[in-house]
């Protein structure tokens, strides 16, 4: 059995934190009475917000632990979150978008997101503390990506 290292923790704990932050997200959309679109689809949709992106291009754009990307851009399609539309410059390549539904639910999440920023406010998760947070994380992340680089091997 190996000994916890402050770098494994923080593996588990990344991956803890995510799976709490979907709880929220789940219970925000249950609170709403939102049935059909799931914590994961709404944070795709959030982070298409008002652009118009492939669903390569939206792969690229998040990292959506467990998820299939092209299955849940169907299902919020065909719930009328999305207006999937053929490229003018590609006719291979088809572009999505958020529809007035999928606006409203932006909307939703942006208002949840600012009363968590609201709620954070006064407490010991300074936006000093985020910041530098935030900042390990992304080293963290640019270590992992040179380490799944081929030219490494």
């Amino acid at each position: 059995m190996t000994t916890a290292t402050p770098y494994y923790d923080a593996i588990q704990l990344i991956e803890r934190l995510h799976r709490h932050f979907l709880d929220v997200l789940k219970v925000e959309l249950d609170r709403k009475g939102i049935q059909d679109i799931n914590n994961v689809q709404s944070m795709i949709l959030y982070n298409i917000g008002h652009d118009e992106l492939t669903v390569g291009e939206l792969t690229i754009r998040g990292y959506y632990l467990g998820s299939n990307v092209s299955y849940n851009v169907k299902k919020m399609v065909e719930n009328g979150y999305l207006i999937q539309e053929r490229s003018v410059h590609d006719k291979r390549s088809i572009r999505v978008k958020l529809s007035d539904k999928g606006k409203e639910l932006c909307e939703l999440i942006t208002a949840m997101f600012q009363r968590h920023n609201e709620k954070i406010a006064g407490t010991e998760l300074s936006g000093e503390r985020l910041q530098e947070l935030n900042k390990t994380m992304h080293m963290l992340e640019r270590f992992w990506a040179s380490q799944s680089s081929f030219s490494g091997i």
